[in-house]
């Protein structure tokens, strides 16, 4: 259980930083592709890591 919780944890900081690395992309993109994709990606990874966290913290 204790283990699972700190995956939990784990997986939150994970997806803070991915939400602060989509955050600066976009703020920095402009009017540029390659910024807005690398947005995105990091938008959908931090989605998923919060997945994770949710159900690692439940």
């Amino acid at each position: 259980m204790r283990q699972r919780r700190a995956l939990g944890a784990l997986f939150a900081l994970l997806a803070i930083g991915f939400a602060g690395i989509a955050f600066a992309a976009a703020y920095g993109a402009r009017n540029v592709g390659a910024g807005w994709a690398i947005a995105l990606a990091a938008v959908a990874l931090a989605v998923w890591f919060a997945s994770m966290a949710y159900r690692g913290l439940r």
